[in-house]
């Protein structure tokens, strides 16, 4: 079978990473559970930033926050190391940056998960990504984000939800612990 998989929020736990690093280049300390509760995929909310100065903050940290130490969610990285040893194929379907694409393929793979570079896609907008998602002819494809999911409800490709605080009004099936999934 063929399993597609965002990166950020569904992998790894890159949004709490960043409210930690917000937190500390700010010199504030706004608690997890305020972060917990946000609605919206964007954190800067929670430190009083407006749009311009959120993401303003956001590029200014991509480095830290991509490439720094930003944990897996439990059992990720053993689940696709699982279905790898089992024959399926596994492919990477991320928004990030293009510049970041060569780094983020390292990261990812030194984090443990198998990568097989022509399955690693990167550098795309979400209609890109969509468009992506589409041609690969997915049996299963996981994403955080709304946006991209919305879209993706009347294709063949069984589609799940990271389970999110922002992405609670989607309705498809949810994915809230890795070690707990199973197809």
């Amino acid at each position: 079978m063929r399993f597609g998989f965002d990166i950020d929020d569904t992998l790894i736990n890159l949004r709490e990473h960043a409210f930690h690093i917000y937190n500390h280049k700010l010199n504030q300390d706004v608690g997890i559970e305020i972060f917990r509760e946000l609605k919206t995929v964007e954190i800067h909310e929670a430190f009083g930033l407006d749009n311009i100065a959120g993401g303003q903050m956001w590029n200014s940290l991509l480095e830290d926050i991509y490439f720094t130490d930003c944990p897996e969610f439990e059992g990720a990285v053993e689940l696709l190391n699982k279905l790898e040893r089992e024959g399926h194929e596994i492919f990477y379907i991320t928004s990030r940056p293009k510049q970041y694409c060569q780094r983020t393929r390292d990261w990812v793979r030194a984090k443990g998960f198998p990568v097989q570079d022509d399955r690693f896609f990167c550098g795309m907008q979400d209609q890109e990504k969509i468009d992506i998602i589409k041609q690969l002819n997915l049996d299963f494809y996981f994403d955080d984000k709304p946006a991209v999911l919305d879209t993706l409800k009347d294709i063949p490709t069984k589609v799940y939800v990271k389970d999110q605080s922002y992405n609670q009004n989607v309705d498809i099936s949810r994915v809230k612990e890795w070690v707990h999934f199973s197809y």
